[in-house]
């Protein structure tokens, strides 16, 4: 019994929830920039992942800052799977992604979001030399009062190819040991800025040991030359969380708590100067990030003229936004233009375009989400699928899929067929159904304000990628 409780535990363990885009795993190029027909989880949308790709290999480079590109489409045809391409790519680049309505809140102004997403998006690559004690353990003694109680005392043996050396224990190294499981035999590492110990393995020496045959042991050499190095360590940070480590009275902790809140501008010009001493002395370097704006055409006019002076900026990482309108109204003004993007802010951008999916690319789409979903699906289920999708949206056919999984479980069955998938259509109404539904019923809903006797053509429905 209790090995099926500690089985199952496990696999609860391992569940991981399926995101709209947890199939993207970079953009699918080749090592000359071009786009692979399904790779990755991209499919289709060539010259569009070409472009990104191109942009990337500028950005990894880190040579130039402040640029910004507009992703440009109807719905659905993929442009936040490339920017989620794009971040996988980039490694250890910092990657933010927000949503243009974040901007307006209560809690603090327009431009301090933004200027929080910029700071957030741009990395501070840190270099410190930093003293260490690695070698194997001999031997560790621990010396305890008769009475039990006081602080403890002890020593530690550590030996490398070349020397041995015995170092005095206090009650914090004690515990430290303690707590790592460190026995002779064990290679350990010793910050001695901090103090912290590293249990890297075990001796290839104490390979034949009796008490160290486990399947989960590792076993290292034993370390040559001396034991005390100096070695350099790598931190990355981004700007944001040095700024709210410096603004907040619980530096640190202030990141976990969310207590970031407006950070005045003093304290980020004292930290760019810093870092600029940093850069210049060799103990630090800016890396440019990406952040990524969907949905940029909810920003107004006072957002636009932000993001025109923060991209002159030489610290500005690069801004990748994402729109689903064509000529639509600025938001604020009574002026239209194209995306809803003010024509001085659209001349600053390099924008690439994305096409609608065919059906061949639909259905390779249909049968990785497929995949990603772990659900088994007939052929001529998912050909049903793809004529749904092209009839109506990708997404509202990826909806599908769960549901028509649920359904095909009810009746006992592992594979979804035709039936099922008629049967969560006829549930559940995609977009255009919708529509004509309160078309049909306006006047038993309630607040309904369309004047009785309005014909149903004059009747004002917003469509994907059309302003309003």
């Amino acid at each position: 019994m209790e090995s099926i409780i500690t089985s199952h535990a496990a696999e609860i363990a391992k569940l991981e929830r399926t995101g709209a885009h947890s199939h993207i795993h970079g953009l699918g190029l080749d090592d000359k920039l071009e786009a692979r027909d399904n790779s990755q989880g991209m499919v289709g949308q060539l010259r569009a992942r070409k472009a990104a790709g191109v942009i990337l290999k500028v950005i990894k480079q880190g040579k130039i800052s402040g640029r910004a590109i507009l992703m440009a489409g109807a719905p659905g045809t993929g442009k936040t799977a490339i920017a989620m391409g794009m971040s996988q790519e980039l490694g250890d680049v910092p990657f933010t992604s927000i949503a243009a309505s974040e901007v307006f809140s209560m809690e603090m102004s327009k431009t301090e979001s933004l200027t929080q997403a910029f700071r957030r998006s741009i990395g501070v690559r840190i270099k410190e030399e930093t003293e260490i004690i690695e070698g194997e353990v001999v031997e560790i003694q621990i010396d305890r009062s008769v009475t039990g109680v006081g602080p403890k005392s002890g020593k530690l043996t550590l030996k490398t190819t070349d020397m041995e050396t015995i170092y005095d224990l206090g009650q914090k190294m004690i515990s430290s040991l303690t707590k790592e499981k460190v026995m002779a035999g064990d290679v350990i590492q010793i910050d001695k800025a901090t103090g912290r110990i590293t249990r890297l393995g075990r001796s290839f020496t104490r390979a034949r040991d009796f008490d160290a045959t486990g399947p989960d042991v590792k076993f290292v050499q034993c370390p040559d030359g001396e034991l005390q190095t100096r070695k350099e360590v790598v931190h990355m940070v981004s700007l944001h969380e040095i700024d709210v480590i410096n603004s907040r009275q619980q530096g640190f902790l202030a990141l976990f708590s969310g207590d970031t809140g407006e950070i005045k501008p003093e304290v980020r010009d004292q930290i760019n100067q810093k870092i600029t001493e940093w850069c210049e002395e060799g103990k630090a370097e800016i890396v440019p990030g990406v952040l990524f704006i969907d949905e940029i055409h909810m920003l107004d006019m006072e957002c636009f003229s932000f993001l025109n002076r923060a991209l002159e900026d030489k610290m500005a990482p690069v801004v990748i936004m994402a729109s689903n309108r064509g000529m639509a109204r600025i938001r604020g003004t009574n002026y239209q233009s194209p995306h809803g993007v003010p024509i001085d802010f659209l001349d600053r951008l390099l924008i690439i375009s994305t096409q609608a999916y065919n059906e061949d690319e639909i259905k390779q789409i249909l049968k990785i989400r497929c995949d990603e979903e772990e659900v088994e699906m007939t052929e001529d289920a998912l050909a049903v699928l793809t004529k749904v999708a092209t009839e109506t949206s990708l997404r509202y056919a990826i909806h599908l899929i769960s549901t028509g999984h649920l359904v095909a479980q009810k009746r006992q069955s592992s594979k979804v067929d035709v039936v099922d998938i008629k049967r969560v259509y006829s549930l559940f109404l995609d977009e255009a159904r919708s529509v004509q539904y309160l078309k049909d019923y306006q006047d038993e809903y309630l607040y309904n304000e369309i004047p009785a006797g309005q014909s149903d053509s004059s009747m004002a429905v917003d469509q994907p990628g059309v302003g309003v």
